[in-house]
């Protein structure tokens, strides 16, 4: 089962969420958790009922951060004080001896739906000035003098089919917001989570059915669907993703699934697949790696302070050595490992460094990987220059199919490209990344 990772620290607003006047502060996840129970329970309950109810708390907690419930409606934190909406903190509290022992034994576990991955949102009440569907913090007590165990008191509010996850592991709490924004062109992990979004929210909203194709690449479709998504929410209709858009899809999903309510539609493990990895490293191998290769290789022609990675798509030590030398040169933690931060810098300075060509300073500049994933459709002069290339390459290599230079990403451009991965070793797509593109130049030269 996909185990989600616990927050190193969390956010807290001192009120309110619209009271802007109170302040945020950001405290480490374990001490939040033991302000809460200390703030909410009674240390002298019997320990089965406290443990109940700081599972409850702890997974309420991550249920909001899971969820960015805050920052998908424009917010800058992560849970607020006000028991209204979340939990009670009372900040510089003092914190019970036995309400401390047990968070240190349980912060980093929390309740889920069996079959489903989200932090479930263990909605609770007092029982005695307010009641809720969820758990009653006075009634734990109750069935703990009665002998039941915390998940049997857990299950006896949340229903028989819930399981606790233990041990989750704790790391920093990043935003979902991959940090650049999503465009046609664009090939990641980001973009298969947005299809999967709308595909959702399209079930809900009559006027978005976009029925996309779940894949990495930022296509026609796809553009058309948040196109259409923005027109419906009042946004930008400019078929980008920029922050704002991501957190409106993100907040609907949110909305449509009901992840922030007790019958929640759920999230299985398969819909939180994915198919490229978080982080890229010594080992890593595939089209990832031939992607961050190319783009580094390039960079070294331009800058001789950047030592060349091979070309292979396996993350070897010249990779690890020119990742270091890149992120030295960006001001980012040289560990040699690519992931998001060192992955937006790496395509950033890429498509700088492209544009700042002049196109009398070099004769082969359009062999340069245009910086976006052409998928069929597409139209314009990037997709010209491919054909160029293609028709070249048919020119040396029969099993290349012949093409006409259109501009436009059609069946028999498809169907070259797919010839070159084929020569190439490179899965057939039809979708022309970085690796077919180089490829495709130098099938055309040789």
């Amino acid at each position: 089962m996909a185990v989600n990772k616990i927050p190193t620290y969390i956010t807290v607003h001192l009120g309110a969420p619209d009271d802007s006047s109170a302040p945020n502060v950001t405290v480490p996840f374990i001490d939040y958790a033991k302000n809460v129970a200390s703030s909410e329970i009674y240390p002298t309950w019997p320990e089965s009922a406290l443990r109940a109810n700081i599972y409850a708390q702890v997974t309420f907690a991550l249920n909001r951060i899971y969820t960015e419930w805050y920052p998908s409606r424009g917010y800058d934190f992560d849970i607020t004080s006000s028991t209204r909406y979340d939990q009670k903190f009372i900040e510089g509290r003092e914190i019970f001896e036995s309400v401390s022992r047990i968070v240190d034994n349980l912060f980093n576990d929390y309740v889920v739906r069996q079959g489903y991955v989200q932090p479930l949102f263990t909605q609770y009440c007092n029982g005695t000035t307010s009641t809720c569907d969820g758990l009653s913090q006075w009634g734990t007590v109750d069935l703990a003098k009665k002998g039941l165990t915390p998940y049997e008191i857990l299950q006896h509010y949340y229903g028989e089919d819930i399981n606790i996850v233990f041990n989750a592991p704790t790391a920093a709490n990043i935003p979902s917001y991959p940090g650049i924004p999503l465009r046609l062109g664009t090939s990641s992990e980001d973009v298969r989570i947005l299809k999967r979004q709308l595909n959702r929210i399209g079930k809900n909203y009559p006027g978005l059915r976009p029925q996309l194709v779940l894949s990495t690449y930022y296509d026609i479709p796809m553009e058309e669907a948040v196109k259409s998504f923005q027109t419906i929410f009042n946004l930008s209709a400019d078929g980008i993703v920029g922050k704002v858009t991501w957190y409106k899809i993100k907040s609907i999903y949110n909305g449509v699934k009901r992840l922030a309510e007790l019958d929640s539609e759920g999230l299985t493990e398969e819909e939180t697949s994915r198919d490229f990895a978080e982080i890229l490293g010594p080992g890593s191998t595939g089209e990832q790696v031939k992607t961050i290769q190319y783009y580094l290789t390039v960079l070294a022609y331009f800058d001789d302070r950047l030592p060349p990675p091979g070309t292979d798509g396996v993350y070897d030590e010249a990779t690890v050595a020119s990742v270091r030398a890149f992120q030295t040169q960006q001001g980012l933690p040289a560990d040699g490992i690519v992931g998001r931060n060192t992955w937006n810098a790496i395509v950033t300075q890429y498509d700088r460094t492209r544009n700042s060509i002049d196109p009398g300073s070099l004769d082969n500049k359009d062999e340069f990987y245009p910086g976006r994933v052409l998928t069929p459709g597409q139209t314009g002069h990037d997709v010209e220059i491919l054909q160029g290339f293609l028709r070249k390459a048919a020119q040396l290599h029969p099993e290349i199919p012949f093409v006409e230079i259109t501009g436009v990403y059609d069946a028999p451009t498809e169907a070259a490209v797919k010839a070159v991965q084929q020569l190439s070793g490179l899965p057939l797509s039809g979708v022309t990344g970085a690796p077919t593109w180089d490829a495709a130049v130098r099938l055309s030269r040789s």
